[in-house]
């Protein structure tokens, strides 16, 4: 065994052996506080490009979701409407058929017509409220709407229901032709309008249809964009989440043996003056 008080081996040896442990209790503080393992580049440059990428994908994901929820929105306010002017169709065809029964007196008719053009003038007012973030399936000025469905830009397109007492609308022949002036003040043209709502009745159903089918379509993407997201932040999590009871037990063995490093190195560092003795 030699002695040289230029160079302790067991020292440098002692304080490479304590820099190490430092270095470890610093990376198992890091995981402990963050809750991750790879919470930068330099952890893990593989492993964070990856985790990266998909919480941008995740990040995207969010403004589908705003998108769906936004387009169901829309979609179910114009059901709504819809639903309450097949309400009030209903309720103008009983009116319509009560005065096309040629046994009631004029002043009769005359009542039923007033309660039908009010029905009649309630759809109109149904029709522009039915507007959602400025948004209206209901009165022709929207042909369509679209939302997203994916994060890579395909959409999901729900067409406009014309619900308007126009050519375009209930007024079209197709439909039933009842217009915004449409009336009767005879028996003869209440039964022909009786008649004529049982188109604009089947049309309103029609159109409540496509707009619940749509409604569903979005709902349920929605729905599997929320799990695909919760499954994509779990694979994140998988890849760069810290297991925290095991940190926390290497950090109190890092810390023992850091202990241990300290007095080792005090121990090397005295193995210098042990010199002295030799002249004495």
């Amino acid at each position: 065994m030699s002695f040289s008080v230029n160079t302790n081996n067991a020292a440098a040896s002692a304080l490479e052996n304590l820099t190490a442990t430092t270095m470890g209790i610093t990376t198992a503080q890091n995981q402990i506080s963050t809750g991750l393992k790879v919470a930068s580049a330099k952890d893990n440059a593989a492993v964070y490009a990856i985790a990266q990428n998909q919480r941008a994908t995740v990040g995207a994901l969010d403004t589908v979701s705003a998108s769906l929820s936004r387009g169901q929105s829309v979609i179910d306010l114009a059901s709504t409407a819809v639903s309450s002017i097949g309400d009030l169709l209903s309720q103008m065809k009983q009116s319509a058929l009560a005065a096309s029964d040629t046994s009631i007196s004029t002043a009769s008719r005359s009542a039923y017509a007033v309660s039908f053009n009010s029905l009649r003038d309630q759809i109109t007012s149904t029709v522009n409220n039915a507007s959602f973030d400025g948004l209206n399936l209901l009165n022709s000025s929207v042909a369509n709407i679209t939302s997203l469905a994916n994060s890579t830009g395909t959409k999901i397109t729900t067409s406009g229901q014309d619900m308007s007492l126009s050519a375009s609308g209930l007024g079209a022949a197709a439909n039933g032709g009842i217009l915004a002036t449409t009336s009767f003040g005879t028996a003869a043209s209440a039964a022909s309008i009786a008649t004529s709502l049982d188109k604009a009745i089947s049309y309103v159903n029609t159109a409540a249809g496509a707009l619940g089918t749509s409604s569903t379509e979005l709902q349920n993407q929605n729905t599997y964009v929320g799990k695909l997201q919760d499954s994509l932040n779990q694979g994140i999590g998988n890849l760069v989440d810290a297991n925290l009871a095991a940190e926390s037990a290497k950090l109190q063995s890092l810390q023992t043996k850091q202990q241990l490093g300290v007095q080792a190195l005090s121990i090397a560092n005295q193995s210098s003056s042990l010199v002295l003795s030799l002249f004495r």
